[in-house]
């Protein structure tokens, strides 16, 4: 393993950031492709005459983030990793990248039921990466979750993440389109998540480069109002809730009034708009009767 000081990483770093990019994406290359953690470094600081060492030498990190600047390639499919709560996820081009604010839809269940002592029966639809499934998994190991995507390679990618998050057995995978996998668990669902496609079809022609160019279109594209998904996930929803189960889904910033009047239509209470770090309505939940 090529070794290297501090002081020179240290200039490292500074000469790549004086290119273009963002801290955080720095780090997560030094990371998942370097091999040096944010504590490695942290640490190096205090023992700055120790050296470090790299799982590829400084070259090839910097050819991965000239890609990144030159081709607005996200850093996380290039490393093929990304951070997401205290999670590492294997994350490709067949998935999208999970967001930092989708991160609180576990806090938004976390408020919605007691954390750590609930045997919940949930079941998320688009898991994607596997993300906010597995971290609700490892929250509730009691419980026994069911994520679903229409797309196989998601799910393979999604199965991979669990199995290097987590030692327990209380999350499978299913292939299937929204509720269609669900159909022997009708009436049985404590709690349903979904992020799903939910930008407008003008929007989407109109994303930066870097999510427009890279990732899955499937995972981005609402339809024409961005609502065509969420539209049959809530239809649907009472087939699969309990009684006094709950739905929640992430929105784009603009859809929250539109949700809310469509868990209403559909017979569900308790109904809210919950906004993101940012004050956005990102997030609109509901109770089944």
């Amino acid at each position: 393993m090529p070794s290297i000081s501090v002081k020179e990483l240290l200039f490292w770093k500074k000469i790549q950031l004086s290119k273009g990019g963002d801290h955080q994406s720095l780090i997560l290359l030094l990371d998942a492709v370097g091999g040096i953690s944010s504590s490695d470094l942290n640490l190096s600081r205090i023992n700055s005459g120790n050296n470090l060492y790299l799982r590829k030498n400084l070259d090839y990190l910097e050819s991965i983030w000239k890609d990144h600047l030159l081709n607005s390639t996200p850093i996380q499919y290039l490393c093929g990793k990304t951070f997401w709560r205290d999670l590492k996820l294997i994350v490709t081009n067949k998935v999208l990248i999970p967001r930092p604010e989708t991160e609180l839809i576990v806090d938004i269940v976390f408020n919605i039921f007691e954390k750590n002592s609930q045997k919940l029966f949930f079941a998320e639809l688009g898991t994607g990466s596997g993300a906010i499934s597995i971290a609700l998994a490892l929250a509730y190991p009691l419980s026994y979750g069911i994520a679903t995507d229409i797309d196989q390679d998601a799910l393979e990618i999604a199965s991979k993440n669990y199995k290097s998050s987590s030692k327990q057995s209380n999350l499978n995978f299913y292939c299937g389109n929204w509720w269609s996998p669900l159909e022997s668990f009708k009436g049985k669902l404590d709690l349903a998540i979904s992020n799903p496609p939910y930008i407008p079809k003008d929007t989407y022609e109109k994303l930066p480069k870097e999510v427009k160019n890279f990732e899955p279109k499937i995972a981005l594209l609402g339809g024409q109002d961005g609502l065509k998904h969420i539209r049959e996930i809530i239809q649907k929803a009472p087939l699969f809730l309990k009684e006094k189960g709950w739905l929640i889904l992430e929105n784009h910033f603009d859809q929250g009034p539109k949700v809310k009047e469509l868990l209403f239509k559909n017979k569900f209470t308790s109904i809210e708009i919950v906004n993101d770090l940012s004050g956005i309505g990102r997030f609109t939940i509901g109770r089944y009767k």
